[in-house]
């Protein structure tokens, strides 16, 4: 301690340095899947990649996307920020698909999205070409874009804290076959020992301290707590309102143990307004967005280079065809195979359905005919996806629909293991495991008229339904009326010469009576559907030992 004499003599005061040392406790709060001391392993960083939809014929204008995979740390916001700055105001929907991560992280990254009126879905981006780890990649150079893939629901999960993330989309979808899970927060409280330097001085007896600084750390253990504190229950209780979510999401947290994840049911999720529809990743990136009017806000065009060899020019006309007869050449003749959907939320009662994809022919009727036969008395409802073909056969097969009071539906069937067209797989008992997606689903020519059919006739909003002008009129007139769908269906196949097509949108199909509702296929199919009173009649129960003698699904 050293004394100082103020030079007027008034007064007496003391300069003094002393070493303090205390213990300062900070908390950190992490979603975990474990208990153990160390950090669970949740695989690689979330990183943040534009990619291109590359599916066929999308080209010159197709969806963008900013596919987020990994788990999300502290450095991840500042990631995401860096990828919005290069899109210079584009609004590209987030495809996420995450294990969980930091908390703080999660937050930031859910409200950029909201800041930036971003929409975000559930899902996995397969990548085509370059990989987005990969150091040197050139393949896609000079097309406009580096990275090309397709979105998927299959398999995609948002544990944890992703939920959090993923409540700041402005349209938030998951889709039947993805994941959503929530658990417990971890709090981890790390002790540390801190040594002070503090500076003060003495002025007529009292001490005033001029300066305090920390001049050593040592660490001094720490523990960790698995229940959410009052604290961080209220901060996040004050983000999910923000997002417009329900509470119900955060108490789901609160009573499930950090060691496990509750998944949330789709019906679950929209009632607590954590979805806002019940559809999946193909709501914003299916490559029909941008065939609408107006065009979605993430499509963008790419004019083929000057010079190419029209990479991205309509194919010319086909030839004339018989009026009777629209036919693709690369669509073989219509199959029908009973199929069963898989997903947590249905087994061991899961829907089942007639799958009906390919072109309709002559011999259509009889094959349908064939296949009713053997599922007795039982209603299954009609997954259609065919370009159309034989008039007479469609209409045939539309008044045998009609005869076993069958619904239909337009949508695409995802075959998952086994596959019809395979010479090498063969189904148990008659019966494939699948899953359909109308955003993929197409019914045209004279494909409308076997829809017709149906007691209950479905065209979901992302699915295409196209007419064009075709022989025979008055048979199909007269079939309409008997199926007791209006005359504008006829009115707007004449308004379409035979070498082009028009598409109808759901509102008109609805006026003119072709279709029954604007619900989509999982109004038939949606594996929560066999959990509705009465059980509807396409549901059917598999005992055990039929499930694992199924064939093998990735999950």
């Amino acid at each position: 301690m050293v004394l100082w004499h103020r030079l007027n003599g008034q007064a007496w005061w003391m300069l003094g340095v002393i070493c303090l040392a205390s213990f300062l406790v900070m908390g950190h709060a992490a979603f975990a899947a474990d208990t153990k001391e160390s950090t669970p392993d949740l695989g690689p960083t979330m990183r943040f990649v534009v990619v291109r939809s590359d599916a066929p014929g999308c080209e010159p204008t197709c969806p963008e996307w900013i596919s987020a995979e990994g788990s999300i740390e502290a450095g991840a916001p500042a990631l995401f920020k860096r990828t919005l700055k290069a899109l210079g105001g584009r609004k590209l929907p987030v495809v996420v698909d995450s294990p969980g991560g930091n908390v703080e992280a999660a937050l930031a990254l859910g409200r950029l999205i909201r800041k930036n009126k971003l929409d975000i879905a559930v899902g996995k981006t397969g990548f085509t070409g370059c990989q987005p780890d990969a150091k040197v990649c050139k393949e896609k150079d000079g097309k406009g874009a580096r990275y090309f893939g397709n979105a998927y629901a299959d398999g995609a999960i948002c544990n944890s804290a992703c939920p959090l993330m993923f409540a700041g989309g402005i349209r938030r979808v998951v889709g039947q076959w993805a994941y959503l899970g929530v658990h417990q927060i971890t709090t981890t409280y790390i002790r540390t020992k801190l040594q002070y330097r503090t500076t003060y001085r003495v002025v007529r007896g009292k001490k005033k301290i001029l300066s305090k600084k920390v001049v050593g750390r040592k660490s001094a253990g720490s523990y960790k707590t698995y229940e959410m504190s009052k604290s961080v229950e209220k901060r996040l209780a004050a983000y999910l309102n923000e997002m417009g979510v329900g509470r119900a999401v955060l108490e789901t947290m609160k009573n499930t143990p950090a060691s496990s994840i509750q998944q949330l049911a789709p019906y679950d999720m929209l009632q607590a307004k954590l979805v806002t529809s019940l559809d999946a990743v193909d709501l914003l990136t299916a490559p029909t967005l941008c065939n609408s009017d107006p065009v979605a806000a993430n499509c963008r065009e790419i004019p083929a280079p000057a010079g190419d060899v029209v990479a991205y020019a309509k194919p010319a006309p086909a030839a004339p065809v018989e009026p009777e007869t629209v036919q693709r050449a690369d669509v073989g003749d219509m199959r029908f195979v009973l199929v069963r959907g898989r997903s947590f939320l249905c087994d061991p009662n899961c829907p089942e359905w007639i799958s009906a994809e390919g072109t309709i022919s002559a011999q259509t009727p009889e094959r349908l005919r064939q296949l009713l036969d053997t599922i007795g008395d039982r209603r299954l409802p009609v997954v259609i996806n065919s370009p159309g073909g034989d008039v007479l056969g469609a209409l045939a097969t539309g008044r045998l629909i009609r005869e076993r009071k069958l619904d239909v539906a337009v949508a695409r069937t995802d075959f998952i293991g086994c596959e019809p067209d395979k010479a090498d797989c063969t189904a148990e008992d008659g019966v494939y495991v699948g899953l359909t997606i109308d955003a993929s689903g197409a019914c045209g020519a004279a494909c409308p008229i076997m829809l017709a059919g149906g007691v209950r006739r479905l065209v979901g909003p992302r699915a295409q339904l196209t007419v064009h002008s075709m022989g025979v009129e008055q048979r199909v007139k007269t079939y309409l009326k008997e199926m007791s769908v209006g005359p504008g269906l006829l009115v707007a196949m004449r308004s379409v010469p035979a070498s082009r097509h028009r598409q109808l949108e759901p509102e008109m199909m609805l006026k003119i009576g072709l279709t029954t509702g604007f619900e989509s296929v999982d109004e038939f199919t949606g594996p929560t559907i066999c959990k509705s009173e009465p059980v509807p009649e396409n549901c059917r129960v598999v005992s055990t030992s039929e499930v694992q003698a199924e064939a093998p699904v990735k999950l």
